[in-house]
């Protein structure tokens, strides 16, 4: 991601997919969500995603979801 002061890219930080290496902000559990804000990125796991997204809404330039992921190894279980 490319940020100055006055602009971020996000284009590059939308496509990157999260892996094991990033942690919810809230809590250190595995980030499933990344949200891109002006001043920056917040990483969530589903559970503080879901508690913050009715506040970050209109702030929020990309909401990277990929919550999916737990659906889909609940289901090849």
């Amino acid at each position: 991601m490319t940020q100055t002061a006055a602009t971020i890219d996000s284009s590059v930080e939308a496509e990157t997919p999260l892996g094991f290496g990033d942690h919810c902000d809230s809590c250190g559990a595995q980030a499933y969500v990344r949200v891109t804000l002006p001043s920056g990125a917040l990483l969530f796991c589903a559970h503080h995603a879901d508690k913050h997204r009715e506040s970050l809404a209109d702030t929020a330039l990309v909401w990277h979801d990929e919550t999916h992921r737990l659906r889909d190894v609940a289901d090849a279980s």
